[in-house]
């Protein structure tokens, strides 16, 4: 898979008995059952193409909000969403989990406009169809 190198895959975590990985909280815990996109905004590998570490603990009382500041953040700074030459260049991670953003690049501009700000949705209007996206794997310090 995408993330099969590095620590993603090593199972450091006993869970009621069970060996788990990060692979198998983000991909068999975390998405398929809250099935909520905002989780990649949370838990991610800490590289610049994702969006930053959270300095808070999530909490059920917190959770929410800092799950839609999460998601404002990393789609109005160039990292998660730019704007050049009248394209859309997003991060992977877009792509890499399209299914989570509606299976589609329309899905994914949908639900990049639910959190630009009224700038980069000015900006959205005008750029051409085709998303481009990249991703830089640098540490995110």
């Amino acid at each position: 898979g995408i993330f099969s190198n590095g620590p993603w895959d090593a199972k450091l975590l006993t869970v009621e008995g069970e060996n788990i990985s990060l692979n198998d909280i983000e991909h068999r815990i975390l998405r398929p059952i809250w099935q909520d996109n905002r989780v990649h905004y949370a838990v991610n590998c800490a590289s610049l193409g994702c969006p930053n570490l959270q300095p808070y603990s999530f909490t059920s009382k917190n959770l929410d909000k800092l799950l839609e500041k999460a998601a404002e953040d990393f789609i109005n700074h160039p990292r998660g969403v730019s704007f050049i030459n009248n394209r859309l260049l997003v991060s992977s991670i877009y792509f890499w989990f399209m299914e989570d953003f509606g299976g589609t690049e329309s899905g994914i501009i949908e639900h990049l406009r639910r959190y630009l700000n009224s700038g980069n949705l000015k900006k959205l209007d005008i750029v051409q169809k085709k998303i481009r996206h990249q991703y830089d794997w640098s540490l995110n310090e």
